[in-house]
This record gives structure tokens, sequence and C-alpha cells, in this order.
């Protein structure tokens, strides 16, 4: 199946300078629909309100973090198969397995270019 470029994406992070970085790296890489939250809370409501074919996400984040965000995601039988990576600038194993056993996708640790990004797409929502 192929990927659909136009698909809803919502890009969560609380540092304005994040979201441009990771909403340029997803247009190089042709997506060009592309929603922004800054907090989980923030995330969690636009989820609801709307059916996105991917999350990504960062982890540390006031007042609703990312791990709590995936978790909400994962609780809810709409939402529970939506494609979530998470980002962060900790690559603490106990973080890995935190996110893995709470159900993420795919995780990338920061600093991170196009490249990896495509990476960790293709391997959550397939060949683009």
């Amino acid at each position: 199946m192929a990927v659909d470029m136009n698909m809803p994406v919502l890009i969560v992070d609380d540092y304005k300078t994040m979201l441009r970085i990771i909403r340029n790296l997803l247009k190089q890489l042709g997506f060009n629909n592309v929603d922004e939250a800054s907090d989980g809370a923030e995330a969690l409501t636009k989820i609801r309100s709307k059916e996105y074919g991917l999350v990504i996400s960062d982890w540390n984040m006031e007042p609703m973090t990312g791990i709590q965000l995936l978790r909400e995601v994962r609780a809810d039988q709409k939402t529970q198969n939506l494609p979530f990576i998470m980002i962060t600038a900790e690559s603490k194993t106990e973080n890995v397995i935190a996110a893995k056993e709470a159900g993420v996708s795919n995780y990338i640790v920061k600093p991170f270019n196009a490249q990896t990004l495509k990476q960790k797409l293709t391997s959550v929502i397939g060949q683009f």
C-alpha cells in the first residue's frame, strides 16, 4: 500500500524551533499536511477531533509529557493503532523501554537529520 503523502501529520513539541525543524524535514520528505501542538494536552485535543495518519512527539513537555500522550493515544480504541514516533534528547535505556512498553511505533534521539527521520518513518508507515 502506498503511503499517503497528504495524510495529516501532528508534530508535538513545546519548543517552537524544534517544531519548525521537524516541519521543514517533513516538507523535504514530501509531507505538507502538518499540524502542530505545543504539549501533550493540546495534542490530545487535536487527535480526538481530527484523524491523523502519524504523530511525532517530543518526550519532555509540560504539563503533559510525550509518554503520557502516547499512553492516552494507546488507551483510546479509536487511536490505539495510530503510528506514533517519540523524539527525545535522552537515549537512556529505561526511557526507550518505557516508550516501547507504552506502545511507541519508533524512537528518535536528537539531534537527527532528514535521512534518520525518513528511516524511522519508513519503518512505521512503509516505503515512500
